[in-house]
C-alpha cells in the first residue's frame, strides 16, 4: 500500500491507464482477428476490413499501445495476405 499522497494518486492513475490500454489493445486485437477470419473464410469484405484494420493499428501507435515498427510489420503482413487472397 502507498504511504504518501502522491503514491496514492499514482496508483489511481496507473489503474486508469491500465484500463484504457486494455481497451485499446482489445479493440486492436478484435479488428485484426476479424480481418484474419475474413481472409481464412474467403469473405468478400476483406477489401473493406483492411483499411479499417490499418486505421485501428495506426490509432494504437498514437495511443502508445503498439510500437511503430511493430505496427508497420503488422500492416505489411496483413496487406500482403489480402493481396494474395485477391488473386
Amino acid at each position: 500500500m502507498p504511504n504518501h499522497k502522491s503514491a496514492e494518486k499514482r496508483v489511481r492513475q496507473n489503474e486508469k491507464r491500465r484500463d484504457i490500454n486494455r481497451s485499446n489493445r482489445s479493440s486492436l486485437r478484435t479488428s485484426v482477428r476479424k480481418l484474419r477470419e475474413a481472409l481464412s473464410g474467403g469473405g468478400d469484405d476483406v477489401n473493406q476490413l483492411l483499411p479499417e484494420t490499418i486505421s485501428t493499428i495506426d490509432k494504437a501507435v498514437q495511443k502508445g499501445v503498439l510500437h511503430k515498427n511493430a505496427a508497420a510489420r503488422h500492416k505489411s503482413r496483413l496487406t500482403t495476405r489480402v493481396n494474395r487472397a485477391a488473386k
